[in-house]
């Protein structure tokens, strides 16, 4: 690995409320802020930390599976429950005025939006933080029913749709530089017609960084062609090491240097004072997900019934249905069905793998030592550039992330003690 510190950024998503435990004075303490305080406050104690950024997911379908959901009848309106629908660019823009330092990344889909309301609207978020504005590209896999009757395009489509649509946000960017001319750029294209130029000039701290999350065939394609960062769906080490040297391979093709693009994977951590503590928060964490709801999370991942197999059953690789089954996920079905060719799990394996429970995060589970050690051990194999922080179990859990492991990872040598710059393309070293 090189000498560049790791990438880590912080999901405004209050993941450690997922789950059977109860609410404890903390969790009551970030309902009682509000929704827009809740969030403020993750983002100064995640620039408090130095992080590169927080992030804000977006979900044009609705609400995510189990988003903010727990298995009470009498839990309370809380901030993430709400936030989950609020529009992500505008819940960053109260986020830049009450930080500094700290890169904002907002999510827009490049399905359901037009491309010059995209580069205004991300362009004024850099304005209004000045130069802290990053841009997750998403092409989405549902919503299309919220915006006509058409359905959604198939993922060819949309990834061809999504390279003109950066392009064209790329060029209406340039288009009117800060202290220069604005000029059109006549844009004619398969999906798009744009005459521009921007309405806003560029922000003088430099381009807006790019992050991007699909990593199917054509979502690594894409992502090898524009991406600064790919969050990456990655559940043990052997698909980090494939998926970062695969994008690096691809990057090269493209005449980019390898180092332009950061694989950074979901951290979902579960950190307690003791590995019993940590496993009991886990083991809590998905406890409402029982055999049912696991065994149809397979189904709809890769199209697989094992709902009449024992736990102690093996599922074999000539099991797999066929590989061009349609699916919801072609990244997730492509993780979950390598997993099973290459070990052929119990389905008691099977159903606790991070692709079933969860959204194929890394999952790491212990004391500050332990989850360093994992943080170490993938950094050094080169499965990361770095992470998306995912707290899990307990505020407590995020507490001794900040206070504790943080810390320790800058007196390591692999984060920064302090920020040098203030821009999110500084703290990226990008330009």
């Amino acid at each position: 690995m090189g000498s560049r510190h790791l990438t880590i950024g912080l999901s405004l998503t209050a993941t450690w409320r997922k789950g059977t435990r109860p609410l404890d004075e903390a969790d009551a303490e970030a309902s009682r802020k509000g929704t827009i305080g809740f969030n403020v406050e993750l983002a100064k104690m995640a620039e408090n930390a130095k992080l590169d950024f927080v992030f804000k997911p977006d979900f044009t379908g609705g609400p995510p599976s189990g988003a903010g959901q727990r298995s009470r009848t009498d839990k309370p309106a809380s901030p993430e429950n709400a936030a989950v629908g609020l529009d992500p660019l505008l819940m960053l823009a109260a986020v830049s005025q009450e930080t500094d330092k700290i890169g904002l990344v907002t999510t827009a889909s490049t399905t359901f939006n037009p491309p010059y309301q995209v580069a205004r609207q991300l362009q004024s978020l850099n304005w209004m933080s000045n130069g802290r504005a990053g841009w997750n590209i998403v092409t989405s896999m549902d919503g299309a029913q919220n915006f006509s009757d058409e359905p959604l395009p198939s993922p060819e489509v949309r990834y061809r749709r999504a390279a003109e649509f950066t392009d064209v946000v790329r060029d209406l960017w340039n288009s009117n530089q800060f202290g220069g001319d604005a000029a059109p750029i006549d844009h004619r294209g398969e999906f798009f017609s744009v005459r521009g130029p921007l309405a806003i000039p560029a922000h003088p701290a430099g381009r807006i960084p790019l992050f991007q999350a699909g990593a199917s065939d054509a979502g690594r394609d894409f992502a090898a062609s524009v991406a600064d960062a790919i969050f990456g769906a990655i559940p043990d080490l052997a698909a980090g090491i494939e998926l970062r040297g695969d994008l690096r391979r691809r990057a090269a093709q493209k005449g980019r240097s390898p180092d332009d693009i950061r694989v950074l994977p979901g951290l979902y951590f579960f950190l307690a004072r003791t590995r019993e503590e940590a496993r009991e928060l886990h083991r809590l964490g998905h406890a409402h997900l029982g055999r049912e709801k696991r065994v149809e999370s397979v189904r709809s991942i890769i199209g697989l019934d094992i709902g009449e197999m024992d736990d102690d059953d093996r599922v074999m690789a000539s099991f797999l249905p066929d590989p061009q089954t349609p699916v919801r996920s072609r990244t997730h079905a492509d993780l979950l069905r390598r997993f099973i060719a290459e070990n052929e799990p119990t389905i008691e394996e099977l159903l606790a793998r991070p692709e079933v429970v969860g959204s194929a995060h890394w999952v790491s589970v212990g004391t500050v030592d332990d989850v360093i050690q994992d943080i170490v051990t993938w950094h050094e194999a080169g499965a990361i550039d770095g992470f998306i922080s995912l707290p899990g179990g307990s505020w407590g859990s995020m507490q001794l992330f900040f206070e504790e492991l943080m810390p320790r990872l800058s007196e390591m040598g692999l984060f920064r003690k302090e920020y040098e710059g203030s821009s999110l393309g500084a703290h990226l070293g990008i330009g």
